[in-house]
């Protein structure tokens, strides 16, 4: 079983940054690739990024590449997502997501079949 507790939400002005981060226990972490999706009010969880399990290769959602980094820390078994220049649009819940097979750097929901709880982030206008 693997536990992933994420942190980092908060509210904050648009234009602002705010980081994110995800614990995770219970299995190799290092072996595996980890995401992040959010999911709005009323709308379906989407993906946002993904990073391989070395760290070595990233993947984006457009409406986020360029403003948002994912990043880990296999020493410390916690992967990161820093996001800078928020817009009101980038506001929900956050979940982070560990990868079902060691292989690849999945972007669907299914690739992965572990979450966490998710972090609230606001962004004002």
């Amino acid at each position: 079983q693997v536990q992933l507790v994420e942190s980092g939400g908060g509210l904050v002005q648009a234009g602002g940054s705010l980081r994110l981060s995800c614990a995770a226990s219970g299995r190799t972490f290092s072996r595996y690739p980890m995401g992040w999706f959010r999911q709005a009010p009323g709308q379906e969880r989407e993906f946002v990024a993904a990073i391989s399990a070395s760290g070595g290769t990233t993947r984006y959602a457009d409406s986020v590449k360029g403003r948002f980094t994912i990043s880990r820390d296999n020493a410390k078994a916690t992967v990161y997502l820093q996001m800078n220049s928020l817009k009101p649009e980038d506001a929900a819940v956050y979940y982070c997501a560990a990868g079902r097979s060691p292989i690849g750097m999945p972007t669907t929901l299914r690739e992965y079949d572990y979450w966490g709880q998710g972090t609230q982030v606001t962004v004002s206008s």
